[in-house]
């Protein structure tokens, strides 16, 4: 029998569903043919793509002069960028390792999806290290490996190694986290295809048949892998940070970047996330799963970094004017009122002013609201990591030296291009695997669910009386103590299946 529910819980589950259903709605847009949007955007994201792949191959044949970096400004949109998609690829382990290890349910709706993004936001974000090396052959290099031309090792002293390290490491985590969550749900898959499809999933699904023994093993394995990327989520922006923090430029030389890195990180992570889940939750029809109070729990988490965001801004600022060190001082002074002022103005506004409409719950339960700050909020995030690199290289100690950089057009298709590539992997991923973690969802089912908790909730469901369970789409519902012939894996985590409303039968 289910445990005490506090009455003031919302559901994280609407329309009465039941186990069958969810394996029916979060299975559709794997088997089903592609809509007419989907379709758009995937044409709209390939031809990103392929603009991508030509910017690439120009910057190699001519050159990184190609760019417009010069003696001042060494690096331009390629490390922003780089440390913007690092920022959004956050979001992904927090909501999978760190919300798992302290079992909050609402995670279960956007964890899937958050997992994806990561991994394909670390994709984008390695890609701009590799270019800007120049000659793409020699990435060899930055690993340390012995070699046969003498004692030619990496500078282990070097934070642009620590990120190899650190990044290489993260994504390894990330994918055996988001694959091993996947499981279980490519057998469910599996179990409803055929012909080609079914061999196709009978592969990947790695012989899953939902017995105990693997729902045993698998929950141990999340465990330990969430164990893995908890610190992970905390080292990763870290080391990111110290690529600045490590210098004696002013504007960089603090101690306040590694924690001030991580919160924008998770703050620019989460924002994304919100943009993903809203347009799946429209376009594949997961309003029942991705439902307001998910919303309203990220809404809080955005909030928060935000808000910690907004302290490292004026602490900043305190730290320079409270230290007398000219130089310091001028650095921020040139940041408000120098050439780049405008990109520090959508900086503060995005990140500091505007997620305070947060704080009205009418707004954080707002769709409109949620999906244009979400937007709005990593453009902010993208205009904080161009102000900190672009301003602070271009007033350096000596005038004679100042320079003021415009990115080519090589450099926008790149980054244009990147975007492409992150867009068309995330719409392969809707269609090959559901969106929503099944397995997850049907575990929080009867602690979760709108026929439970919450103002829609049937009578007996307190008391813990027989109900009559719902229709099940394209069928009737079983007779009260039977069960039809159920599929492998459409049973919640761990192996049972609700029948009478009072116990977890096993099934036979």
């Amino acid at each position: 029998m289910s445990g005490h529910i506090a009455p003031v819980r919302q559901p994280l589950i609407t329309g009465h569903k039941t186990y069958h259903q969810i394996t029916e709605d979060i299975c559709r847009p794997t088997e089903t043919a592609p809509s007419l949007s989907w379709v758009v955007t995937f044409i709209i994201s390939v031809i990103c793509l392929g603009l991508f792949a030509f910017s690439v191959a120009w910057t190699i044949w001519i050159g990184i002069g190609s760019w417009n970096l010069n003696r001042t400004i060494n690096w331009g949109w390629d490390i922003t960028n780089f440390v913007w998609w690092v920022g959004i690829g956050h979001a992904g382990t927090l909501i999978s390792a760190i919300l798992l290890l302290f079992r909050q349910k609402w995670r279960t709706g956007v964890n899937r999806a958050a997992e994806a993004m990561t991994i394909f936001a670390v994709m984008c974000a390695g890609q701009f290290p590799l270019i800007h090396m120049g000659r793409l052959w020699l990435a060899i290099f930055i690993f340390p490996y012995p070699n046969t031309r003498g004692p030619l090792w990496v500078n282990f002293n070097s934070p642009l190694l620590w990120d190899v390290f650190a990044i290489s490491t993260y994504f390894t985590v990330s994918l055996l986290f988001w694959y091993a969550g996947l499981v279980p749900d490519l057998a469910t898959v599996r179990d409803r295809a055929v012909g080609l499809r079914k061999k196709i999933y009978s592969v990947v699904s790695f012989g899953w048949n939902g017995s105990a023994k693997h729902w045993q093993r698998w929950e141990s394995l999340s465990l330990i892998l969430a164990g893995l990327a908890t610190p992970l989520v905390l080292s990763v922006h870290t080391i990111v940070s110290f690529d600045f923090a490590t210098s004696v430029i002013p504007g960089w030389h603090t101690t306040i970047f590694p924690p001030y890195f991580v919160a924008g990180a998770i703050f620019s992570g989460f924002a994304m996330v919100l943009t993903l889940m809203l347009i799946a939750r429209k376009v594949l029809h997961l309003e029942d799963y991705i439902t307001i109070e998910h919303i309203e729990s990220m809404n809080k988490v955005i909030l928060l970094t935000g808000s910690i965001v907004g302290v490292a801004y004026l602490t900043e600022l305190f730290i320079a004017w409270y230290s007398g060190y000219i130089y310091e001082q001028f650095a921020f002074l040139n940041r408000v009122l120098g050439p780049y002022y405008w990109s520090y103005i959508g900086m503060m506004l995005c990140n500091v002013v505007s997620p305070q409409i947060f704080w009205s719950r009418r707004l954080r339960t707002s769709l409109f609201w949620t999906f244009f700050m979400s937007i709005f909020i990593n453009i902010g995030m993208w205009f904080e990591r161009f102000v900190i690199i672009a301003t602070t290289l271009a007033r350096d100690y000596l005038p004679s030296s100042w320079s003021y950089y415009v990115p080519t057009w090589v450099e926008i298709c790149i980054f244009i291009g990147t975007i492409g590539l992150f867009f068309t992997l995330f719409l392969i991923f809707t269609r090959v695997a559901p969106v929503v973690a099944i397995a997850e969802i049907k575990s929080i089912l009867k602690t979760a669910g709108d026929q439970y908790i919450g103002p829609n909730a049937l009578a007996h469901a307190h008391a813990g009386t027989p109900h009559t369970p719902h229709p099940v789409k394209g069928g009737t519902a079983p007779a009260h103590g039977k069960t039809t012939r159920p599929e492998v894996n459409d049973i919640p985590a761990g192996g049972t299946v609700d029948i009478d409303g009072e116990d977890d039968k096993p099934l036979d």
